[in-house]
């Protein structure tokens, strides 16, 4: 009974004391609220746009069911079976080149055929409107299409002209400015050319063996339901099981989309944790400083016989109301992000444009801005309830003190386990999530050991002449100095932007410059069987020193392991991309270029056994294959069973052919499939290499001509913005670590106003003093860069290596930058925290002293 009084009183006397305001807790508020924006605002706009594909998905879809087949149409049985279940629309999607009419320009394009029918849900947006049949029907020998503006862009054209498409005329009628189910056709690299579906049996571009994938969109009877959908799902799979078809509906309409916003939501939650914990040194500087300029009420509080719980309860209501106050903050700027986001990711992702207010992600947040509050003020709040009143009284504060009992070490402990646990529950992929919270956790210890290192030297550095220098190098050893705080506030934010500035510049240097080097100048696609040899002599004619590589190709679903569906097994997320939809194969009666046996044995050339097929062993070993285990693959409606021989090495950054899977020839014999082509020639110049371009073109209108510098080009490009976003999104820990670099240098203030008061009274001037402190925030900087370096690059080099296989360059611009921020942060900081510390009267402080 007598503990609801006692805690009345502490709530009374905590709230008297915050009358006095939120001096001294800027930074502590600045530093949660940053965190929880961070984590509450991504996790809203991942939210946003995961509700915006469920709550459209029937226009992001196209209908309420997609039956995609490759390089097939459906059969008279199977067309019966998906009429019989709703209206169909039918699309065909393929890659060719436009040109123009005299053949002097022409353009890669993503081709989309379209029914009368299209679109089932959504509205097909143009310039000027036209209807299906003003829009595609053929007039004056011409078909109509629908382009991308910056297709008109890239060939100079404007509406109305025309340009050729294998072997038919289009006109150019109308400019596609919004097409409702593009989302969920996934990434292009080219601009989108729609037609209609006799416009591209016109152009002659589908043979045998062509890559298009044939799209059969179902819209249900009103009211139909996810069970419902679910329900045709196992009916199509079950009559059909050998059809091959990929399946998606409306509640799944961009899984490549949901998953890439899944894993940057993850990534950008990271980081905000990251920020959060990095702020926690803040919140521990803050309580910290907060106490000792509490010391005197402290100690009369224990003179007066107030328990020592007693003490902590006063001022662990102080903290988790100013606490609370800083998550608020942090909640309306998470729940205005997904609004700020949706406007300005509207024209690129037109689904995030809504926003929307979700109270979970905001919980998610608040809660994590709790449990980071509270795991890091707990070890001062222990500290000071364990200093005895008459050492609070003769002390300057609590920088003399050691470690609190171990029941707040062990507290504080459980609540960054709490955390951390919670972060890798909920992460998308918890295997990064643990080695991105052990890498956290192992920067911590590292950098607690490096400020530890720096101060040894410090001790032990030889006697110098130089006042200023003496007194800066005594500064970062001394009692209570701020080389631990400093370092660790700074040297967490610095190494994660090297890190990623170093894989950027490393990923920029392969695309710009090694891989373009290394890379083949075009690839050739869709070739016909019957025009390989001729197809040959013309692009060796066209560059008589260039080497030309051909393969053929199929496209082919893997349905099973061992017998067991993919759909019944647990993949790993690194082996997953080799199940996603269809994959390219192709056979072989040798080991291919670029390709080295690792284990296992080759067929014979003239092999005729049971089906086999050569494995990369790197994919291999993420599925957790054996050799000798069989794999299942859907090619044109039949599934084929192939026992694995051998795995191979392959080297995916040579940009040549390469393919997961190589079977032996028996295995498609007679079916019918194109082939794949390769040019390399190092010494050809732009003009060959558009002759080259020009001259296939024109003879094999057909063929898909991909110049590998643009594709690069445009992979440069996205890089760079990835980049820049993750940069941007990276720079939140960035930003924690100088607030809580601020506060560590505000929490050193009372100290150093002793020490220029008492070396000024000693007969130290304003100038020796401004120096003494520049040299010492200028060896603090520079210690944490070398840092940040050293670890940054380490980290960048085992991604960049290990991870990409690519090779690692030093990079001179990130060394530099990283200096100059570390010692412009350290140094502005550090004298604009003291330069009213020099002008301190000393009669007020020696009197106190």
């Amino acid at each position: 009974m007598r503990s609801s009084p006692s805690l009345r009183l502490a709530l009374r006397f905590a709230l008297r004391e915050m009358r006095s305001g939120l001096s001294g807790f800027y930074i502590f508020l600045a530093c949660i609220a940053l965190g929880v924006a961070a984590i509450g605002g991504v996790n809203s706009v991942a939210n946003s746009v995961t509700a915006g594909i469920s709550t459209q998905g029937q226009a992001i879809l196209g209908g309420d069911m997609r039956f995609q087949l490759n390089q097939r149409e459906v059969t008279p049985d199977e067309r019966a079976f998906l009429d019989g279940k709703g209206r169909v629309a039918v699309s065909a999607n393929m890659r060719s080149m436009a040109r123009l009419p005299d053949g002097s320009d022409q353009s890669l394009v993503e081709v989309k055929a379209v029914d009368d029918v299209y679109p089932l849900f959504g509205t097909l947006q143009t310039a000027p409107v036209l209807d299906h049949d003003a829009l595609f029907l053929e007039k004056d020998g011409a078909f109509g299409a629908a382009v991308a503006q910056i297709f008109l862009d890239r060939l100079n054209l404007k509406i109305g002209d025309r340009v050729l498409l294998g072997t038919a005329t289009f006109q150019l009628r109308s400019v596609i400015n919004n097409e409702p189910d593009l989302l969920s056709d996934g990434f292009g690299f080219a601009p989108r050319f729609m037609v209609s579906l006799e416009g591209l049996a016109a152009a002659g571009l589908v043979q045998p063996g062509s890559l298009v994938d044939h799209n059969y969109k179902v819209a249900l009877p009103d009211g139909a339901s996810d069970a419902d959908i679910a329900a045709l799902r196992d009916e199509a799979q079950r009559e059909f099981p050998e059809a091959g078809w990929s399946m998606r509906s409306r509640t799944n309409a961009a899984p490549s989309l949901s998953a890439n916003i899944e894993r940057f939501s993850q990534f950008l939650t990271l980081v905000g944790l990251t920020a959060l914990i990095v702020g926690g040194v803040g919140v521990a500087n803050a309580v910290r400083a907060y106490l000792d300029g509490k010391r005197g009420v402290i100690a009369t509080f224990k003179s007066l016989g107030a328990p020592g719980w007693f003490v902590i309860a006063v001022y662990l209501i102080q903290i988790v109301i100013i606490a609370l106050i800083g998550i608020l903050i942090g909640l309306v700027v998470a729940a205005i992000i997904p609004y700020a986001a949706g406007y300005a990711l509207q024209d690129i992702l037109p689904i995030a444009g809504k926003g929307g207010f979700y109270p979970g992600a905001l919980a998610w947040a608040a809660l994590f801005g709790l449990l980071t509050t509270l795991a890091f003020a707990i070890l001062p709040l222990g500290r000071a309830r364990d200093v005895p009143a008459t050492a609070l009284f003769r002390e300057q504060g609590f920088e003399q003190r050691g470690w609190p009992k171990a029941f707040y070490v062990i507290v504080a402990a459980a609540l960054i386990a709490v955390l951390c646990l919670l972060a890798v529950f909920f992460a998308y992929d918890r295997r990064i999530a643990v080695i991105f919270i052990g890498a956290v956790a192992f920067s911590f210890v590292v950098l607690r050991a490096v400020s530890g290192l720096v101060q040894w030297a410090a001790r032990r550095a030889p006697r110098v002449r130089s006042t200023a220098l003496r007194l800066a190098i005594g500064n970062i050893h001394r009692p209570g100095a701020l080389t631990p705080s400093v370092v660790l506030s700074l040297g967490l934010g610095l190494t994660l932007l090297v890190t990623l500035a170093l894989i950027d510049g490393s990923l920029r240097r392969q695309l710009a410059g090694n891989l373009p080097e290394r890379a083949p100048n075009f690839f050739f696609v869709d070739i016909q069987s019957k025009q390989v040899d001729q197809f040959r002599d013309l692009v060796q004619k066209a560059a008589p020193n260039g080497k030309i590589v051909s393969a053929p190709m199929l496209r082919g679903r893997i349905v099973a392991f061992n017998g067991t569906g993919v759909d019944k097994l647990t993949i790993p997320p690194e082996g997953a991309w080799v199940l996603r939809g269809d994959r390219g194969i192709t056979y072989a009666k040798n080991v291919p270029e670029n390709s080295e046996l690792t284990s296992g044995s080759w067929w014979p050339a003239d092999y005729a056994g049971e089906p086999l097929v050569s494995f990369s062993a790197e994919e291999a070993g993420n599925l957790d294959l054996k050799i000798g285990d069989t794999v299942t693959v859907n090619v044109l409606g039949r599934n084929v069973t192939a026992r694995i021989a051998n795995f191979r090495q392959l080297q995916w950054e040579s940009l040549a052919i390469n393919f997961v899977m190589v079977f032996s020839p028996n295995t498609f014999a007679g079916a019918p499939h194109a082939w794949l082509a390769t040019l390399t020639d190092t010494s050809s110049t732009p003009q060959q290499e558009a002759t080259v371009m020009r001259d296939v073109t024109r003879a094999f209108p057909a063929v898909t001509s991909v110049r590998v510098k643009d594709a690069i080009t445009i992979a440069n490009e996205l890089v760079g913005q990835l980049a820049v976003a993750i940069r941007a999104a990276a720079s939140v820990a960035l930003i924690a670590s100088i607030l809580v670099l601020g506060g560590a240098l505000a929490a050193g203030n009372r100290a150093r106003v002793h020490d220029a008061v008492v070396l000024k009274t000693l007969g130290a001037t304003r100038r020796t003093l401004i120096r003494a402190f520049t040299l010492e925030y200028m060896l603090l900087g520079l210690a944490t860069a070398a840092f940040a370096l050293f670890a940054g690059s380490l980290a960048a080099w085992y991604v960049i290596v290990r991870v990409m296989t690519l090779p690692a360059s030093f990079q001179p611009d990130v060394a530099v930058m990283t200096v100059i921020t570390a010692l412009v942060l350290t140094v502005g900081f550090g004298l604009a925290g003291t330069w009213r510390i020099l002008g301190q009267k000393a009669a007020p402080v020696l009197r106190n002293l």
